[in-house]
């Protein structure tokens, strides 16, 4: 068994609060997460808290495969802490955190995500590196997270 962890980041033109705001609702994750337009029938379904802390998100889609998040975490609008769990293709439990640290120009989003290879997973993990396949969807995760704050602040 072996650990791995994946982290981009990026320089967002806004305050954390507006920034935090996009993450800690899952609902408004379908304007921004890469994994959202992957499945053009993926299933939603939303329970828990509508935001913050207990707020919980389960999709299943062909392409997308299934799984859920729990906002376990949140300090606004510094942090949060989410439950990633993939169901299919493979079971995996993945720890992710978001943090907001204001800087000249805006908020520094930091996203990352922890987890082990084991099972079928280490066998993957040999021939595909975690950090390349899920640091672009990161990349471009932040990238349409950007474009969904300041669609919303030109919508207030």
């Amino acid at each position: 068994m072996s650990t791995f962890s994946v982290t981009r980041n990026a320089l967002i033109p806004a305050k954390p609060e507006d920034v935090y705001r996009q993450v800690i609702d899952f609902h408004k994750w379908t304007a921004w997460s890469p994994w959202e337009n992957v499945d053009p029938k993926l299933q939603r379904k939303y329970s828990g808290n509508d935001s913050g802390v207990g707020a919980h998100y389960e999709w299943a889609g062909k392409k997308a495969g299934s799984g859920s998040m729990h906002i376990d975490d949140a300090v606004s609008p510094n942090k949060i802490n989410i439950d990633l769990r993939f169901t299919k293709p493979m079971k995996a439990v993945n720890p992710t955190v978001f943090t907001f640290t204001p800087e000249a120009g805006g908020t520094r989003v930091t996203w990352t995500m922890t987890g082990e290879t084991k099972g079928l997973g280490r066998v993957f993990a040999l021939f595909m590196n975690m950090d390349k396949m899920v640091g672009k969807d990161f990349e471009k995760g932040l990238i349409g997270l950007t474009n969904a704050v300041a669609a919303d602040k030109s919508e207030s």
